[in-house]
């Protein structure tokens, strides 16, 4: 009986992204104003640059209606700090689509929904790089 009594506070959608080696758990909820919490910390001393806030407020700043407030808490680990943040936008983007179905067309349009599957090719034996080989002397 108490189970559907669920208050707004405890009610989130959660999205996995993903990008090269960086997975970004998103759980977002209806909130009265805009916070972004990521690894416990505020988004700005997370992120440093505004290109990298500015990339990861992307699904809701051009896929939403303007008014919408969010509360966002986002865990991410692995790869850079750049690809965390496209990860973050990737996982923000899902998790959005499935707290309204409506914005799935918005969100594939502006190619968030997307999961970039650019990621480092693995060494070969013999070469020195991925595709790299020694210098070659004919003597």
């Amino acid at each position: 009986m108490d189970k559907e009594k669920k208050t707004t506070k405890d009610r989130y959608v959660e999205g996995l992204g993903r990008r090269k080696t960086s997975t970004a758990r998103v759980r977002i909820t209806k909130a009265l104003k805009n916070s972004v919490i990521v690894n416990g910390m505020d988004s700005k001393d997370y992120f440093k640059t505004e290109d990298q806030r500015r990339l990861i407020l992307d699904p809701i700043m051009k896929g939403l209606p303007a008014g919408s407030k969010w509360s966002l808490e986002i865990h991410v680990s692995g790869g850079g700090i750049h690809s965390q943040s496209e990860a973050v936008r990737h996982g923000l983007a899902r998790a959005l689509v499935k707290s309204d179905e409506t914005l799935r067309g918005a969100m594939k349009e502006l190619g968030f929904l997307k999961r970039d599957p650019r990621a480092k090719e693995r060494r070969k034996f013999g070469l020195k790089k991925a595709r790299k080989a020694p210098q070659w002397s004919k003597r």
